[in-house]
């Protein structure tokens, strides 16, 4: 497991995203799961830029596992902030035109139907979010 704490701004975006990718090199993960991998790792690392220290400054910590037959890496993302649990949050109606849809909620919603787990919980007085794909 490799870890990488990175202060919680959206500038660091590409400096998580990079840690992440480099550490899934050699692992044969396809270019169709690493964009996927990107994606999400955007949406959940810009979320918790954003919101999870309101007007304070944070911390965000990284941490990266590539493990089990077959492969999956699991990317747990870690930071003091509010608590929240983005699961439990209701999913937006994609059925409705995006003029007509409330702001909030895709990118969990997208995290979740491009991953193969999403999960949360509340430790250590921690907000700790792991996502996992399968990579082979």
């Amino acid at each position: 497991m490799k870890e990488i704490t990175v202060p919680a701004n959206l500038d660091n975006i590409a400096v998580v995203t990079g840690f992440i990718n480099s550490e899934l090199e050699t692992t044969g993960c396809s270019e169709h799961n690493l964009i996927q991998i990107d994606v999400a790792v955007d949406e959940v690392f810009g979320n918790i830029a954003k919101y999870a220290y309101g007007r304070e400054e944070g911390s965000v910590s990284i941490r990266v596992d590539v493990s089990g037959n077959p492969s999956a890496v699991s990317i747990t993302f870690i930071d003091h902030g509010i608590p929240f649990n983005p699961l439990d949050s209701k999913p937006p109606d994609t059925t409705l035109k995006a003029k007509e849809r409330q702001i909030g909620g895709l990118g969990i919603f997208m995290t979740r139907k491009i991953m193969n787990d999403v999960s949360y919980e509340y430790k250590d007085e921690s907000n700790q979010l792991t996502i996992r794909k399968v990579i082979r």
